[in-house]
């Protein structure tokens, strides 16, 4: 779990220095789209993305930023990876995890998807843009990073203390089978003891005869 909450900080300070550069992650899609004579459709998947990027780019700025996107969809996707081996969770912790993959799916729609407060990603844009064309994309990643969160809150909470409580209990058990109670020690030094006695007297009445 340490690990997991690691990467996602990191993954968080990244995103927090693509924000900051959100206007020129717009401006790189409105170059890349009309290279490619595909301004009308919305940005609707990481692949369009990446293909924009890959035949529609041909500045270094425009590539820098759409790099910057992609590459922290896919340290969010592996670390959506990671999340069901930490525990195998119940229904509702798999149920994060599963909307997290499907939301980093490369071909997955986000048209319809729109971060909220206190994410501010969307009032970024104008009603125009938000409405028909980026509303979708700039909401992605903070929606995933929200939903993460959501799943570590959740885990910490509700699973791992019974855990903990299920190894606590485990190693106090094991503890315990090694002490034998102070009876037991008693019991067997009186049975040997009188064992000898018995042994000494049958020697005794066999010198005697």
């Amino acid at each position: 779990m340490d690990e997991v909450v690691e990467t996602l900080r990191k993954i968080e300070q990244n995103y927090k220095l693509f924000q900051q550069q959100q206007f020129s992650f717009i401006r790189a899609l409105e170059h890349t789209r009309e290279e490619a004579h595909d301004s009308f459709r919305p940005v609707s998947s990481i692949i369009q993305v990446q293909c924009y990027k890959d035949h529609h780019c041909y500045n270094a700025t425009d590539r820098r930023i759409l790099n910057m996107f992609i590459s922290i969809c896919n340290d969010l996707r592996n670390l959506c990876q990671k999340l069901g081996t930490v525990h195998p969770g119940d229904s509702v912790s798999n149920g994060l995890v599963e909307k997290c993959k499907v939301l980093l799916n490369d071909s997955n729609d986000f048209t319809a998807i729109r971060a909220t407060y206190p994410h501010g990603v969307v009032n970024y844009l104008s009603w125009e843009e938000a409405r028909n064309r980026y509303g979708g994309v700039v909401s992605l990643i903070p929606i995933v990073i929200d939903t993460m969160r959501e799943w570590i809150t959740y885990m910490k909470r509700h699973l791992l203390p019974k855990v903990s409580r299920v190894c606590a209990t485990s190693k106090k058990d094991t503890s315990n089978s090694h002490i034998l109670p102070a009876g037991h020690f008693a019991t067997e030094t009186s049975i040997s003891n009188k064992n000898t006695v018995q042994l000494q007297d049958r020697e005794f009445q066999k010198y005697k005869y």
